[in-house]
C-alpha cells in the first residue's frame, strides 16, 4: 500500500453511460461520512457538454458529498469540455495523449490515510480511461479493495451486468448495484431476484439501500 493510500479503496464503475454512478457515488460517501468515517473521492478525468453548468460536473458533486472542491477530485487539466470518452476527448481538443499511469500517479490521497477513498470511472467497464487502458486495465493498476458496479435495474440488465463482472479482474469482490430500481416493478424485481438467485451476484439496490452499501463498503 502506497503513502496516502485510503484504508479502502472503492472502484465504482458502470456497465454503460448514465446509470448514475455519480449519483450512487455521492449517496454512498455522504452516508459514510454521517457515520462518522473518514472519505475522499477522485475521478480521474472527466468530460462533459461545454454548455454544462460547473456544479453539475461530477468532480462538484463527488466534492459536495465528500467534502471538498471540484478541483481537488478532479484536478482541471484533466477536464475535458467535450461530451466524449476522456481520450477521445483529449483528441478532438487537440490535448496530449493520456495514459493511465499518469492518471493514477495523480490521484492524490491526504495524510494521513482515510477510511475511505472513492475513484469514480467514465463510461461502462470497457470504455477508454486513457489512450492505452480502459475501465478494466485501470481496475488492475490500482488494485481496489472492492468493485462497485453500477447498473440500471430494468431491461438488459442481466445481460450488461453478467459481461461487465466477466471482463473484470477477479482480485476484488463485485457489489452490483441496481439503480433506480422500483420495489413495485415486477421487471425490477425479478432482474434483481436472477441476479442474487441464478448468478450469486451481491446486489444492493437504489434508492435506499445506502446503509447496506455503505456497511459492505466499510465493514465496522
Amino acid at each position: 500500500m502506497h503513502p496516502g493510500r485510503p484504508g479502502r479503496l472503492v472502484l465504482v464503475a458502470g456497465t454503460g453511460t448514465d446509470v448514475g454512478k455519480t449519483w450512487v457515488s455521492a449517496r454512498l460517501l455522504a452516508t459514510l461520512r454521517a457515520a462518522g468515517s473518514t472519505v475522499a473521492a477522485r475521478k480521474p478525468a472527466q468530460s462533459f457538454g461545454p454548455a454544462d453548468d460547473p456544479a453539475g460536473f461530477d468532480s462538484a458533486v463527488l466534492g459536495a458529498a465528500s467534502g471538498e472542491t471540484s478541483e481537488l477530485v478532479c484536478h482541471p487539466s484533466r477536464w475535458y469540455g467535450i461530451a466524449m470518452a476522456p481520450p477521445m476527448a483529449a483528441d478532438a481538443l487537440g490535448r496530449g495523449r493520456i495514459t493511465l499511469a499518469e492518471l493514477v500517479r495523480e490521484l492524490a490521497w491526504p495524510e494521513p490515510p482515510l477510511d475511505v477513498g472513492l475513484v469514480e470511472t467514465a463510461g461502462g467497464v470497457r470504455s477508454p480511461q486513457g489512450h492505452d487502458g480502459d475501465v478494466v486495465t485501470m481496475a488492475g493498476l490500482l488494485a481496489p479493495d472492492i468493485v462497485l458496479l453500477v447498473a440500471d435495474a430494468g431491461l438488459g440488465t442481466l445481460n450488461m451486468v453478467r459481461l461487465s463482472v466477466d471482463a473484470l479482474p477477479d482480485t476484488a469482490p463485485v457489489v452490483v448495484v441496481l439503480n433506480r430500481y422500483d420495489q413495485g416493478n415486477d421487471l425490477h424485481e425479478r432482474n434483481r431476484r436472477w441476479l442474487v438467485e441464478e448468478f450469486g451476484f451481491t446486489v444492493v439496490t437504489m434508492p435506499g439501500g445506502e446503509e447496506t452499501l455503505a456497511s459492505l463498503v466499510y465493514p465496522r
